[in-house]
C-alpha cells in the first residue's frame, strides 16, 4: 500500500554543532508537528526544497520522536542563509530509498561470509540502512566490532532485522540530533 503524503511545509532555525569545533556543515531540528507526518520515527528519505534550493538528504531520529536533518555548507551558500537564521523547508518522502553506504569494516566481514552477503543482498535499502546503523550507532570500538560479528551471523542464519534495535532513538538513548555550539 503506497499512501501518498502531501508535501511537508515548516520553519526551523539553522544551528551549527558543538562538535567537531570546526564542522562546515549546520543542522536543524524539524519541528515536532512536521517530523510526525512522516511515515516513521526512525531513517527516513526525503526530497526537499530550502529557501527555494532542491536536495535529497536522510533525516536521522532525534531521539525524542522527531527528526534533525544535516545541511551542508554548499547547500547553505546556496540558500544565501547562515547559522542561527530560521529557514522555510518543504519535503516530502523519497519515491526511491538510496543505498546506504557500507562501512569498510562491515563489507569486509560481509565477504568473509557467503550466507551473510547473500541474505544482504536481498535486504532493502532501507533494511540495510537499519543494520548499518544499529552498528555504527554503537559508542565504543569493541562494541561495534561484536556487533558486525554478530550481524554476520544472524544475515548467515536468514535473519533480516537487528533484533531489538529501536530504530528511532527513544527508548535506548543511542541516537539523537548533534549538541548545538552555544553560540548557534
Amino acid at each position: 500500500m503506497n499512501e501518498r503524503i502531501d508535501t511537508i511545509h515548516f520553519k526551523a532555525k539553522l544551528l551549527r554543532p558543538a562538535t567537531p569545533k570546526n564542522a562546515s556543515w549546520s543542522f536543524l531540528v524539524l519541528p515536532a508537528q512536521a517530523s510526525a507526518k512522516l511515515p516513521t520515527r526512525g531513517m527516513t528519505s526525503v526530497d526537499g526544497v530550502l529557501e527555494g534550493h532542491r536536495f535529497k538528504a536522510t533525516l536521522d531520529p532525534d531521539g525524542r520522536g522527531s527528526h534533525w536533518l544535516k545541511v551542508p555548507r554548499a547547500l547553505r551558500e546556496q540558500a544565501g542563509v547562515g547559522v542561527g537564521d530560521t529557514v522555510a523547508i518543504a519535503i516530502t518522502p523519497a519515491s526511491v530509498e538510496p543505498e546506504p553506504r557500507v562501512p569498510t569494516d562491515l563489507r569486509k566481514a560481509l565477504a568473509t561470509v557467503p550466507e551473510a552477503r547473500a541474505q544482504w543482498t536481498r535486504l532493502t535499502p532501507a533494511g540495510r540502512r537499519d543494520w548499518i546503523q544499529w552498528i555504527t550507532s554503537a559508542k565504543k570500538a569493541e562494541t561495534r566490532a561484536r556487533r558486525i560479528v554478530n550481524a554476520c551471523d544472524m544475515l548467515a542464519c536468514g535473519k533480516r532485522r537487528a533484533c531489538c534495535f529501536d530504530r528511532s532513538g527513544i527508548y535506548s538513548k543511542a541516537l539523537g540530533a548533534p549538541e548545538p555550539a552555544e553560540s548557534a
